[in-house]
């Protein structure tokens, strides 16, 4: 096809899309250039096979043993069943900032806006985790010792140069992010490909062996333990909503991108899980804690010096865009908040900038925010952990939120309407993805460590409790939810509107 013929299809997707949008009761002025493999890409990156790998490998052998890479199966089919959910909800409301729009449609307006301050705490913390997870390959990456000063301000250096890149607007963004998939990609598939044929150590049967970590009773709670490295590598699909004003054709080609991110995000973490796993010199160390880096012991073994760096330089463009990512999806949230006046300092928070045509605003605060808590976690004890803790349970509950939501509004009568449907399929996949949404959160709060001080072992449940305890105190004080006129509760045809 000629280029002026693209061209001329591109504009007719725009005007289309704008309609689509007027129709939902918004204008917007963002630019709407980013195509669905660099939608994909969003998704992909802020999933980032190799962050959510490198990051929790080794917590995962320590409490599960191998086994625990079966986890990544059960998170990627309950994840799926969730990303369909999704798909339905976004391919009819394709509005910027994901979650809170969607619960704003589906029930009402105090519904979205707790689902909506959940999720923007847990993409806080997690950005924050991120960050700090980065720390120890800077380190080794730059030959110096992996000291709280220094993880703490490379970690800041992290989050202002992704401030910077994300101000320049969604075509840089788009562009790093494809950037971003490309390197993690190839990096991911060379990097398993030379371990196992060349490095390997372990049977192909040690995922079948739990090296003795339940001790003398059930493997069961071992691998329930285990199972968090499967949840925190499976989410990031929600990304691609996002953006969903920056991308044409959105009801079709971001249900693609979210279900293309799950296939290949989750797969390319089992390989590399698999791979590292099959490279490990002696289990048994790495299971008892006493090799305390066997990812930097891998490479090194595998790679040498030279070459173990130059895995980790790869590494690194994960974690940026990575952070690249989740920063611009908590940005838009923040965007889509203020456009509706549901938060303090909405016009500020919903200002894009002029020439880039990004919420400068939201994406000032969405550097500022995680970087407070690098900081505060500086001088506390377990922060990388505990922070980790949160990010994971608190996108969950998030999730669960909408999850619930898209059951609600079918009680009430809704029919999807966007061009992605799941027809007869719609009540059973909704079902079973809130069944295991559920679960998973349950597991997740679960408390494992009693020897701990009770405010470790209840880390996550106290998390939950503080952070959503202060947004309800917020929404029932301030009444932030009755501000604005934007529409809500009018997914179902009601004969009034609820929330």
């Amino acid at each position: 096809m000629e280029p002026h013929k693209h061209k001329h299809i591109d504009a007719l997707h725009v005007a289309s899309d704008d309609a689509q949008l007027a129709a939902l009761g918004y204008t917007s002025n963002f630019d709407r250039t980013m195509t669905v493999w660099q939608n994909f890409a969003l998704g992909f990156t802020y999933l980032s096979p190799v962050v959510g790998v490198y990051s929790v490998f080794a917590f995962g052998l320590q409490a599960g043993g191998p086994p625990m890479i079966w986890s990544y199966l059960i998170a990627g089919l309950g994840q799926f069943l969730v990303a369909l959910v999704f798909g339905e909800v976004v391919s009819q409301f394709p509005i910027s900032g994901g979650l809170y729009p969607w619960a704003r449609r589906l029930v009402g307006r105090r519904w979205a806006w707790l689902a909506g301050w959940i999720y923007a705490w847990a993409l806080f913390t997690t950005i924050a985790a991120v960050v700090l997870g980065a720390g120890p390959f800077l380190a080794t990456l730059f030959g110096v010792s992996n000291t709280p000063e220094f993880t703490t301000i490379a970690s800041l250096v992290l989050i202002a140069i992704s401030t910077a890149v994300n101000m320049r607007g969604t075509k840089l963004l788009a562009r790093v992010a494809m950037f971003g998939f490309i390197c993690e990609l190839v990096g991911a598939i060379v990097v398993g490909i030379d371990l196992l044929t060349m490095h390997r150590v372990q049977p192909l049967s040690t995922v079948f062996n739990t090296f003795g970590v339940q001790g003398s009773g059930s493997y069961v709670p071992a691998f329930l333990a285990a199972a968090l490295v499967g949840l925190f590598c499976c989410y990031g699909f929600e990304a691609c909503g996002d953006v969903a004003e920056e991308t044409p054709n959105p009801s079709v080609e971001i249900p693609k991108a979210m279900r293309m991110t799950i296939y290949v995000g989750v797969g390319a973490s089992a390989f590399v899980c698999f791979a590292l796993m099959l490279a490990v010199p002696n289990m048994a160390n790495v299971i008892s804690g006493k090799e305390v880096d066997p990812i930097g012991d891998i490479l090194l073994n595998a790679f040498g010096p030279l070459g173990a760096k130059a895995v980790i330089v790869v590494v690194m463009v994960s974690f940026i865009s990575c952070v690249l990512s989740l920063q611009a999806a908590v940005s838009r949230l923040l965007f889509s908040y203020a456009r509706d006046e549901m938060i303090v300092g909405s016009r500020f928070l919903s200002r894009l900038a002029e020439n880039a045509h990004v919420p400068e605003g939201a994406l000032l605060i969405s550097g500022l925010m995680p970087a407070a808590i690098v900081v505060i976690g500086y001088f506390l004890q377990n922060a990388l952990a505990t922070v980790l803790n949160f990010a994971v349970i608190g996108i969950y509950l998030a999730f669960q939120m909408i999850v619930a939501a898209a059951l609600y509004a079918r009680s009430r009568g809704w029919q999807p309407t966007g061009q992605f449907r799941l027809g007869a399929w719609a009540w059973p996949v909704n079902l079973l993805a809130l069944g295991y949404g559920v679960a998973a959160i349950v597991n997740m709060a679960w408390p494992r460590t009693p020897s701990e001080p009770w405010f470790l072992n209840y880390s996550m449940i106290l998390t939950v409790a503080i952070i959503g305890g202060l947004g309800i105190l917020y929404m029932v004080l301030g009444r932030p939810y009755l501000k604005g006129h934007a529409p809500y509760g009018d997914a179902a045809v009601l004969h009034k509107r609820v929330g």
